[in-house]
Protein backbone atom coordinates (compact mmCIF):
# COMPACT_ATOMS: atom_id res chain seq x y z
CA UNK A 1 0.00 0.00 0.00
CA UNK A 2 1.49 2.98 -1.38
CA UNK A 3 1.24 5.94 1.80
CA UNK A 4 0.94 9.66 1.38
CA UNK A 5 3.77 11.86 1.50
CA UNK A 6 4.86 13.17 4.25
CA UNK A 7 6.19 17.17 4.75
CA UNK A 8 6.70 19.84 6.90
CA UNK A 9 3.99 22.23 6.57
CA UNK A 10 5.73 25.67 5.66
CA UNK A 11 4.35 29.00 6.56
CA UNK A 12 3.16 29.31 2.65
CA UNK A 13 -0.16 30.46 3.17
CA UNK A 14 -3.53 30.76 4.77
CA UNK A 15 -3.88 27.12 5.40
CA UNK A 16 -0.18 26.76 6.08
CA UNK A 17 -0.63 29.06 8.80
CA UNK A 18 -3.92 27.98 10.27
CA UNK A 19 -2.64 24.26 10.95
CA UNK A 20 0.91 25.88 12.16
CA UNK A 21 -1.15 27.85 14.49
CA UNK A 22 -2.87 25.10 16.29
CA UNK A 23 1.04 23.26 16.11
CA UNK A 24 0.25 20.66 13.39
CA UNK A 25 3.69 21.02 11.78
CA UNK A 26 3.83 17.66 9.03
CA UNK A 27 0.63 16.37 6.24
CA UNK A 28 0.24 13.31 8.42
CA UNK A 29 -0.55 15.38 11.47
CA UNK A 30 -2.94 17.26 9.23
CA UNK A 31 -4.80 14.48 7.75
CA UNK A 32 -4.67 13.21 11.67
CA UNK A 33 -5.92 16.34 12.98
CA UNK A 34 -8.93 16.83 9.61
CA UNK A 35 -9.57 13.12 10.42
CA UNK A 36 -10.92 13.44 14.00
CA UNK A 37 -12.60 16.48 13.27
CA UNK A 38 -16.62 16.17 13.88
CA UNK A 39 -18.38 15.56 10.34
CA UNK A 40 -20.66 18.77 9.45
CA UNK A 41 -21.35 21.13 6.89
CA UNK A 42 -19.66 24.45 7.00
CA UNK A 43 -20.96 28.19 7.74
CA UNK A 44 -18.89 28.45 4.29
CA UNK A 45 -17.91 26.40 1.90
CA UNK A 46 -15.92 28.83 -0.48
CA UNK A 47 -13.68 29.98 2.70
CA UNK A 48 -12.10 26.62 3.37
CA UNK A 49 -10.80 28.33 6.96
CA UNK A 50 -14.19 27.68 8.42
CA UNK A 51 -13.35 24.41 8.86
CA UNK A 52 -10.70 25.62 11.71
CA UNK A 53 -13.65 27.92 13.03
CA UNK A 54 -16.08 25.67 12.48
CA UNK A 55 -14.22 22.98 13.82
CA UNK A 56 -16.24 20.47 11.72
CA UNK A 57 -16.19 19.33 7.81
CA UNK A 58 -17.84 17.63 4.99
CA UNK A 59 -15.58 15.32 2.92
CA UNK A 60 -15.83 18.29 0.80
CA UNK A 61 -13.73 20.71 3.24
CA UNK A 62 -11.94 18.43 4.49
CA UNK A 63 -10.59 17.28 1.48
CA UNK A 64 -10.09 20.33 -0.29
CA UNK A 65 -8.46 21.90 2.85
CA UNK A 66 -5.80 19.16 2.69
CA UNK A 67 -5.17 19.56 -1.01
CA UNK A 68 -4.81 23.29 -0.53
CA UNK A 69 -2.10 22.43 2.35
CA UNK A 70 -1.22 20.47 -0.71
CA UNK A 71 -0.97 22.98 -2.95
CA UNK A 72 1.04 25.62 -0.69
CA UNK A 73 3.79 23.24 0.20
CA UNK A 74 4.99 22.33 -3.58
CA UNK A 75 2.70 18.59 -3.48
CA UNK A 76 0.64 18.83 -6.34
CA UNK A 77 0.92 15.20 -7.26
CA UNK A 78 -1.73 15.05 -4.51
CA UNK A 79 -5.07 15.14 -6.40
CA UNK A 80 -8.33 16.47 -4.75
CA UNK A 81 -10.67 13.46 -6.79
CA UNK A 82 -14.73 14.21 -6.67
CA UNK A 83 -16.34 10.38 -7.03
CA UNK A 84 -19.67 9.90 -7.34
CA UNK A 85 -20.63 6.47 -5.87
CA UNK A 86 -23.82 4.62 -5.24
CA UNK A 87 -25.03 5.09 -1.95
CA UNK A 88 -26.99 2.31 -0.52
CA UNK A 89 -28.02 0.89 3.01
CA UNK A 90 -24.58 -1.13 2.59
CA UNK A 91 -22.19 1.37 2.40
CA UNK A 92 -23.92 3.89 3.78
CA UNK A 93 -25.88 2.76 7.04
CA UNK A 94 -27.28 6.33 8.30
CA UNK A 95 -29.29 6.50 4.44
CA UNK A 96 -31.16 3.51 4.57
CA UNK A 97 -34.17 4.46 5.91
CA UNK A 98 -34.39 7.53 3.98
CA UNK A 99 -33.40 5.71 0.71
CA UNK A 100 -36.04 2.87 1.56
CA UNK A 101 -38.86 4.98 2.26
CA UNK A 102 -38.45 6.53 -1.33
CA UNK A 103 -37.88 3.18 -2.72
CA UNK A 104 -34.91 3.32 -4.13
CA UNK A 105 -31.70 0.99 -3.55
CA UNK A 106 -29.40 3.45 -4.23
CA UNK A 107 -28.64 7.16 -5.26
CA UNK A 108 -25.38 8.57 -6.89
CA UNK A 109 -23.73 10.27 -4.45
CA UNK A 110 -20.63 13.02 -4.85
CA UNK A 111 -17.88 12.15 -2.74
CA UNK A 112 -14.49 13.92 -2.40
CA UNK A 113 -11.31 12.40 -1.42
CA UNK A 114 -7.37 12.09 -2.10
CA UNK A 115 -5.67 10.12 -4.74
CA UNK A 116 -1.60 10.48 -4.49
CA UNK A 117 -0.05 7.44 -6.90
CA UNK A 118 -3.41 6.33 -7.60
CA UNK A 119 -4.33 5.14 -4.30
CA UNK A 120 -7.52 6.51 -2.65
CA UNK A 121 -7.04 8.16 1.13
CA UNK A 122 -10.09 9.01 2.63
CA UNK A 123 -10.26 11.42 5.71
CA UNK A 124 -14.18 12.00 6.35
CA UNK A 125 -14.63 10.55 9.66
CA UNK A 126 -12.16 8.42 12.10
CA UNK A 127 -12.79 5.32 10.45
CA UNK A 128 -13.26 6.08 6.56
CA UNK A 129 -12.02 3.61 4.32
CA UNK A 130 -12.01 3.89 0.39
CA UNK A 131 -13.53 0.21 1.01
CA UNK A 132 -17.21 2.40 2.41
CA UNK A 133 -17.33 3.27 -1.27
CA UNK A 134 -14.89 2.09 -4.22
CA UNK A 135 -16.89 -0.81 -4.95
CA UNK A 136 -19.57 1.62 -5.91
CA UNK A 137 -18.05 3.64 -8.21
CA UNK A 138 -19.90 5.27 -10.76
CA UNK A 139 -17.85 8.57 -11.95
CA UNK A 140 -14.30 10.36 -11.19
CA UNK A 141 -12.79 13.64 -11.92
CA UNK A 142 -10.00 15.61 -10.26
CA UNK A 143 -11.02 19.14 -9.27
CA UNK A 144 -9.28 22.24 -7.31
CA UNK A 145 -10.02 23.34 -3.37
CA UNK A 146 -12.06 25.97 -5.03
CA UNK A 147 -14.54 24.01 -7.05
CA UNK A 148 -16.10 22.06 -3.65
CA UNK A 149 -19.12 24.16 -4.19
CA UNK A 150 -20.98 25.51 -6.96
CA UNK A 151 -18.72 23.58 -9.75
CA UNK A 152 -19.36 19.80 -7.43
CA UNK A 153 -22.79 20.32 -7.28
CA UNK A 154 -23.11 21.57 -11.00
CA UNK A 155 -20.88 18.18 -11.90
CA UNK A 156 -23.49 16.05 -9.49
CA UNK A 157 -26.43 17.68 -10.75
CA UNK A 158 -25.63 16.59 -14.12
CA UNK A 159 -24.84 13.32 -13.25
CA UNK A 160 -28.28 12.37 -11.47
CA UNK A 161 -30.02 14.01 -14.55
CA UNK A 162 -28.05 11.53 -16.98
CA UNK A 163 -28.85 8.51 -14.67
CA UNK A 164 -32.65 9.53 -14.10
CA UNK A 165 -32.53 9.34 -17.96
CA UNK A 166 -31.01 6.16 -17.85
CA UNK A 167 -33.72 5.23 -15.44
CA UNK A 168 -36.74 6.13 -16.72
CA UNK A 169 -38.46 3.54 -13.55
CA UNK A 170 -37.39 6.09 -11.26
CA UNK A 171 -40.32 8.09 -11.07
CA UNK A 172 -38.35 11.37 -9.38
CA UNK A 173 -37.45 15.01 -10.74
CA UNK A 174 -34.22 16.32 -10.27
CA UNK A 175 -35.74 18.82 -7.64
CA UNK A 176 -37.31 15.44 -5.85
CA UNK A 177 -34.14 13.42 -5.94
CA UNK A 178 -31.86 16.22 -4.29
CA UNK A 179 -34.31 16.14 -1.74
CA UNK A 180 -34.20 12.43 -0.95
CA UNK A 181 -30.54 13.05 -0.96
CA UNK A 182 -30.59 16.11 1.08
CA UNK A 183 -32.39 13.95 3.61
CA UNK A 184 -29.86 11.30 3.11
CA UNK A 185 -27.04 13.59 4.52
CA UNK A 186 -28.75 15.11 7.38
CA UNK A 187 -29.19 11.20 8.41
CA UNK A 188 -25.20 10.79 8.13
CA UNK A 189 -24.85 14.28 10.25
CA UNK A 190 -27.37 12.67 13.32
Amino acid sequence: MNKLPTFDIRPNGEISNEFLKRNVLTFLQATEYIQNLNYGRNSNKDDLKTIFTDNKGTCSTKHAVLKQLANENDFDTIKLTLGIFKMSADNTPKAGNTLSKNNLKYIPEAHNYLKYENEVFDFTKQNSSSADFINDLLFETEIQPNEINQPKIQIHKNFLINWLHKNNNINYTLDQLWKIREQCIQDLSE
